[in-house]
């Protein structure tokens, strides 16, 4: 061994007189010495042992984790650091790499000089000679204890509130600012296969952008979550409908990765919650589907009044017209004119005109209604609840085919429903009048444009297309002579236009009849925006 090669090894590192008194190494190379000072230095604990794993060096920092002085294991075997509670495997698995001249890095349990025992994170490797034997053995190890000790507690944590997520019966999952489901729970999983739907979360929020436009909070600058908003689920088919209170808050973590140590980046994260409530929604559809009944009962008594009314006025209109024609016409002929006839076209038309009038004033009018959240789903499946006896009878198949989960439009319900309900009415009608076809009714939902569309098919005889232009005109129908003629359409088309809506006839239909309904989903009134 060298003259200074014990300064590296073990028994000093403090340079002495004699050294410092040596000639300075030249500049392209370092002294033996400063290599003792950076190792004796390191707060990572070091050690160096001969080929029989017994001790010849160790630095300040050893001492500092074992409790050992250098003079306390200089020439002793490592074995003196091993607790019998690291398993014979590690070690012997550690020596068959070191053996091979290769570094192995592990943890062990070592014991400390004050009987304590400590978690070693221990990386050793063969240092070796010129002819490349191991002749001395490198370790490095730091104590991990605290380190494991937070990471078991993190892990425990974790599968705790893992745990408690998964009990939950509550429907969880936990989202990025970008949509993507990062966490969620058994309730959620059982729902990806319930309702088919590849995330169940993209739904969900989809439907509340829809429902609560800008009010809905997103993103890194939301701020408040929102509580118990209502999304429904319509498989269609023969699948019942489901529905969901959703709830959401926000919450924001620190970015742990390298590139943000110095600029803290703040990552944002939803917490979606959602319970099912259909049981309940159905509890209130049956108690809410008999007065459902009692009043479109109501709905169509003054329904038919004021088409009665309206037609009678409709009626008179036509010879009160004449009436006053021919008085115009005396009126211009001046004394040429009959003036007893002249006074009676003028008697006839007062009194005709006081007559219609008064049956004016006689029509009911339509009680105001608040505008409110529809969904047009659960509308239609309430209108096919209703006719389902008529449904039944006739031997109608009922093809109902939703869009899942639709977004709420603003509407008058009844208004709506009333609507609907004329729709399936004469498409039943005219089911009913064809005997040679299947009976069949389609009904379709969807979301195109902003905006909620409905389409209404028939295996009925459909309507000639030169009488298309005709069918919104009030007493217009296309049904036997005998059947009551009323407003019909007509309503149909005024309540598309209230909703600021649109209604078609498809004309390339044949084999029956298609109406296409499409509504937006933000109500803008008109009124109020003029004013």
């Amino acid at each position: 061994m060298a003259k200074n090669d014990h300064k590296v090894f073990g028994y000093a590192s403090i340079e002495t007189e004699e050294e410092k008194a040596q000639p300075v190494a030249p500049a392209n190379t370092l002294p033996p010495w400063v290599f003792a000072q950076v190792v004796d230095q390191l707060t990572t604990a070091v050690c160096i042992t001969d080929s029989a794993a017994n001790i010849l060096y160790v630095n300040h920092a050893f001492t500092e984790v074992t409790g050992y002085t250098s003079q306390e294991v200089l020439g002793k075997n490592t074995t003196m650091l091993s607790d019998q509670c690291t398993p014979a495997q590690v070690y012997e698995q550690m020596w068959r790499q070191l053996k091979r001249g290769k570094p192995w890095t592990g943890l062990l349990v070592n014991r400390r000089n004050h009987s304590t025992v400590y978690l070693a994170e221990l990386t050793a490797m063969p240092v070796r000679d010129e002819w490349a034997k191991s002749t001395y053995f490198l370790g490095i190890h730091r104590d991990v204890t605290a380190m494991h000790h937070l990471e078991q507690q993190l892990h425990y944590q974790k599968a705790l509130i893992e745990s408690m997520v998964d009990a939950a019966p509550a429907i969880i999952a936990l989202l990025d600012e970008n949509g993507r489901v990062i966490l969620d729970n058994h309730e959620y999983k059982k729902l990806v296969g319930d309702l088919r739907v590849r995330e169940p979360a993209a739904e969900f929020l989809h439907a509340l952008r829809e429902t609560l436009g800008e009010t809905f909070p997103w993103g890194s600058h939301a701020e408040q979550g929102f509580r118990d908003k209502e999304v429904s689920f319509d498989p269609g088919g023969k699948g019942q409908p489901r529905w969901f209170s959703c709830s959401g808050v926000w919450f924001r973590e620190q970015d742990s990765s390298a590139a943000t140590f110095f600029k803290p980046v703040r990552q944002t994260y939803l917490l979606l919650m959602a319970n099912e409530i259909t049981a309940l929604k159905r509890q209130q559809e049956a108690v809410g589907m008999n007065a459902m009944r009692a009043l479109l009962a109501e709905q169509e008594r003054v329904r038919s009044m004021r088409e009665a009314l309206q037609a009678s006025i409709f009626q008179m209109q036509g010879p009160l017209n004449l009436i006053n024609a021919a008085y115009d016409l005396m009126q211009r002929r001046g004394v040429k004119a009959d003036p007893a006839l002249r006074h009676a076209l003028s008697q006839a038309a007062t009194t005709g005109q006081a007559a219609l009038e008064r049956l004016r004033e006689l029509v009911p009018e339509v009680p105001p209604e608040a505008m409110a959240p529809v969904n047009i789903n659960q509308l239609l499946r309430e209108i096919l609840e209703l006719c389902k006896q008529r449904l039944l009878a006739s031997g109608t198949i009922v093809d109902w085919k939703p869009t899942p989960i639709l977004p709420a439009i603003t509407a008058r319900i009844s208004r709506l429903r009333g609507m609907f309900k004329q729709l399936f009415d004469n498409a039943l009608d005219a089911i009913e009048s064809n005997r040679h076809k299947p009976r069949e009714l389609r009904i379709a939902t969807g979301i195109e444009e902003q905006a909620v569309f409905v389409v209404i098919e028939d295996s009925g005889p459909g309507i000639p297309p030169d009488l298309h232009w005709q069918i919104f005109e009030p007493f217009f129908t296309t049904k036997r002579p005998t059947t009551h003629v009323g407003l019909g359409l007509a309503m149909v088309q005024e309540v598309v236009n209230e909703q600021r809506g649109v209604i078609r006839l498809d004309p390339d239909y044949t084999a029956g009849c298609r109406w296409q309904v499409s509504l937006p989903i933000k109500y803008e009134d008109r009124d109020e925006q003029s004013t």
